[in-house]
């Protein structure tokens, strides 16, 4: 089905055609889990969120109107769920230590011991590696709202029109949410690396 549509796929879906279901989610899975591990840090997830993205696209399909906009409508959907389960856990943070100290009489804190992490080898590979894990664990500290545009324009190459139908919002607020981002990660990173990173 390399020559049909997404908007032609969804058409067959809402008639009840499970193949175009499963064509859509072939054409899509790798580039949203990609994106979302960059926005979560995680790729198990990220592949948890891609598939309840994929569930819900497939429950909602009635609802669908065909604008040309297949993908934007998919990662509204997947940036949604992301904000509703950080969401949950911003209050499960808030209620964790309070719910703690009631069951054992004391709060705990959450912070474990951080002893020094082993010197990586040499190679250029390695550091490569390490340098990724650095940003990405510093990306996933940069609030949602700066984050997921941030992530969509300079990760994934997204034009700021398409993020903003994807996100629901104007342009202006993209970019400017897009700056915000990249100054908040340049704070965060610039004491892991010693210099304006």
């Amino acid at each position: 089905m390399t020559d049909v549509t997404d908007g032609q796929l969804m058409e067959r879906l809402r008639s009840g055609d499970r193949d175009a279901f499963g064509c859509l989610v072939d054409r899509h899975k790798d580039a949203l889990v990609n994106a979302l591990t960059r926005m979560t840090g995680s790729r198990d997830r990220a592949q948890d969120l891609a598939q309840e993205t994929f569930l819900r696209l497939y429950r909602g399909a009635t609802g669908y109107l065909e604008q040309g906009r297949f993908q934007a409508y998919l990662y509204r959907i997947a940036v949604n769920l992301l904000r509703g389960e950080e969401r949950r856990k911003r209050r499960w943070r808030v209620l964790t230590p309070a719910l703690t100290a009631a069951t054992n009489g004391h709060v705990h804190n959450g912070h474990h011991p951080n002893g020094h992490r082993p010197v990586a080898p040499a190679e250029a590979a390695l550091l490569r590696g390490e340098v990724q894990q650095r940003v990405s664990a510093a990306l996933a500290q940069v609030p949602m709202r700066f984050r997921v545009p941030l992530v969509l324009h300079a990760i994934e190459g997204w034009p700021y029109e398409e993020i903003a139908r994807a996100l629901a919002t104007r342009e202006g607020t993209v970019k400017s949410r897009i700056s915000r981002g990249r100054r908040r990660l340049q704070e965060i990173l610039t004491p892991e690396f010693g210099r304006p990173a």
